[in-house]
């Protein structure tokens, strides 16, 4: 068993006080090491996963296909990577809370997302109350962002969301969840009616269509996330100059590069 180590509980402490500070908490999801690394360098403050980011880059679809030890390992090469807090989206647990949370902080993680996809809010209470459990024993302060997806999976017609969403939300932070992330909120009024009644730090997804950063905190948000974005941003350069170059026979796409010494450098510490 991997042993806690001072580093780590100096990560957690420094994560969870990013929720708390005066500034937005802006998260980049990574999916692997390298592009773990490239965030750091960019000067994140910490680093999120994304599941689907990541079991796209193993060749297979989000909604726990990825093998858990796959999963795992994956998060353990990323912490080696960096030097800044990686928190884990370990999707609704894998069947197993308690053995898939002792993994990740095993791993070196400092912080899980965890979610209710469609089930009735107390399913996830008593998941976020076994994370918990794993984490005191652990002797980590996890940072247990709980997922409410009332409005990705619209779960309750639109105009009893905002209730829906306080009243998951309520009961998860009574479980013991640090952060409260609702994905596909994008309502300028309904982002400040959760963000005031939220008893922990609201979390969204950052998205063409909703209000600029800056007018997200004035709301009430204390973190945003990209999710998939950065992967699928990723994933579109690679289609497009593929496209590019067996279409067109055309390499003019590969001006815009990192240079070999520049990556190597990169991950050479």
């Amino acid at each position: 068993m991997h042993r806690m180590t001072s580093t780590q509980r100096d990560l957690a402490r420094t994560f969870r006080a990013l929720h708390h500070g005066r500034d937005l908490l802006v998260l980049p999801n990574a999916w692997d090491a390298g592009s773990a690394r490239l965030v750091e360098q960019c000067g994140a403050a910490a680093i999120a996963t994304s599941s689907a980011a990541m079991s796209w880059a193993h060749g297979v679809p989000d909604g726990e296909h990825l093998e858990v030890d796959v999963l795992v390992s994956t998060v353990r090469e990323i912490v080696r990577a960096v030097r800044i807090p990686v928190s884990v989206d370990v999707e609704r647990g894998y069947g197993n809370v308690p053995e898939l949370i002792d993994a990740v902080i095993d791993a070196g993680a400092i912080g899980i997302n965890l979610e209710d996809g469609s089930d009735a809010p107390d399913v996830l209470a008593r998941k976020i109350d076994a994370a918990r459990e794993v984490a005191a024993r652990r002797g980590v302060e996890l940072f247990v962002n709980a997922r409410t997806d009332v409005y990705l999976r619209g779960l309750v017609p639109s105009d009893h969301a905002v209730d829906e969403v306080i009243r998951r939300g309520t009961a998860y932070v009574a479980a013991g969840c640090d952060g409260l992330f609702v994905p596909r909120l994008v309502d300028a009024a309904h982002i400040a009616a959760i963000a005031a009644a939220a008893r922990a730090p609201l979390n969204v997804l950052a998205m063409p269509e909703r209000a600029p950063m800056s007018e997200l905190h004035a709301l009430g948000v204390r973190r945003v996330s990209v999710g998939t974005g950065l992967a699928q941003a990723a994933l579109a350069t690679v289609r497009r100059a593929t496209t590019e170059l067996l279409g067109h026979r055309t390499s003019a796409m590969f001006a815009e590069r990192i240079p070999v010494p520049e990556l190597n450098a990169l991950f050479a510490r």
